[in-house]
């Protein structure tokens, strides 16, 4: 029992840490993203040095010379970061298995093998996503109508995703929500009847879902047009991995507006993965409602996560305002990695990061090497 208390102690500590600096820095109302910087810093360097007496393969990172980190222990960039692939190829946890409550795993691939993050508890993950989106999506209203594009948890449970849109109607939602996709299929006759109610009564909604499952209604709807009432907003969110036609951004959002009276502003994109458990967020809806002017779109980083982009190669800070491969570091992946390597190509933007996507003609050479590092003495598994 004391051996488990032992520790234990340091986790909930840290915990403890990661809850107050993300609720104190909603509390001071995000007035800069740069919120306690120096203090998420050496939040985020406390985390990494726990963890990497945890995780084998970010202590052989670490230990590694072929990796190339600066000497300082004060800088989370003294710890290096985990590729997202690493997610697919062995288990990511301080924890045992025993302790397992929540298994979140990323879409198929064309080989089949599915990234996996576990959690211990989801505290720290409601608690960011809560937050964000508060801010993000919801800073006018404590409630309204969601119409959700998107499995529910109860028919996905494995999806990042449709957990966080599940718990939006707890925090967000009211009782006429509406979830448009059952057992894996667009209800249409379900989805028309929630936007043609919504435009009857006046009441502002807020559309959630994936890209493609906007494409699939877009083409499905034909020349049919609503126009929501004022208020109303868009959350689109993923990628389309070969399930719909594509559509550019800038095209997306056009496509949008004119479908269901949207404003462009009103039309907010997020970035997740299921190797966080923080979400990024655009920033037009905020800039809108409290600034004089819409700033350019670009992803607003939580004062509790750092976007950093780097060089493919060396995995080392770009300078600014040059493309790099991006680095996210989230304390509230507490009992995965912190430090997460992505394979987007992005660039920091005023107080955000836009991201470009992934280059295929960009080879990100330092996170293949990490691969190797990291999967090295040790067997890989699920």
């Amino acid at each position: 029992m004391l051996n488990d208390i032992m520790t234990e102690a340091p986790r909930d500590a840290l915990k403890a840490r990661i809850e107050a600096f993300i609720r104190a820095s909603a509390a001071e109302s995000y007035a800069d993203s740069s919120y306690a910087a120096d203090d998420r810093d050496k939040l985020l360097t406390d985390i990494l040095a726990w963890q990497v007496e945890k995780l084998a393969p970010l202590a052989r990172l670490k230990a590694s010379r072929s990796v190339r980190y600066p000497s300082s222990s004060e800088s989370p960039d003294a710890y290096p970061a985990l590729p997202t692939d690493l997610f697919r190829s062995m288990r990511i946890a301080s924890f045992d298995t025993a302790h397992d409550t929540r298994v979140f795993r990323t879409s198929g691939t064309t080989q089949g093998t599915r990234g996996a993050h576990v959690f211990q508890d989801l505290d720290l993950y409601d608690l960011a996503a809560e937050t964000a989106a508060r801010f993000a999506l919801f800073p006018d209203v404590s409630r309204m109508r969601l119409i959700v594009l998107a499995p529910s948890a109860d028919e996905l449970s494995d999806s990042s995703l449709s957990y966080m849109l599940s718990r939006f109607h707890d925090w967000f939602g009211t009782q006429d929500d509406t979830v448009a996709i059952r057992n894996g299929e667009l209800d249409m006759q379900r989805l028309g009847d929630a936007l043609a109610d919504a435009t009857r009564t006046c009441e502002p909604v807020a559309l959630l879902g994936t890209s493609f499952a906007f494409v699939h209604a877009d083409d499905a709807w034909q020349s049919k047009q609503f126009s929501l009432p004022s208020g109303s907003r868009i959350m689109q969110t993923g990628g389309f991995k070969g399930r719909s036609r594509e559509v550019e951004p800038d095209a997306m959002r056009a496509m949008l507006e004119a479908r269901y009276g949207v404003p462009d502003a009103f039309i907010v994109a997020e970035y997740g993965m299921t190797e966080l458990s923080s979400q990024m967020y655009e920033t037009t809806l905020r800039d809108v409602l409290y600034a004089k002017s819409v700033s350019p779109r670009r992803l607003w980083v939580p004062p509790w996560v750092r976007a950093l982009p780097v060089h493919p190669e060396t995995c080392l800070p770009v300078a600014p305002g040059t493309p790099g491969i991006l680095r996210i570091d989230d304390a509230a992946n507490l009992d995965s990695c912190v430090a997460i390597q992505t394979a987007d190509l992005a660039t920091a933007a005023l107080d955000g990061i836009v991201v470009q996507g992934r280059d295929p003609s960009a080879v990100p050479r330092g996170c293949s090497l990490a691969m190797d590092i990291a999967l090295s003495d040790g067997a890989a598994h699920a």
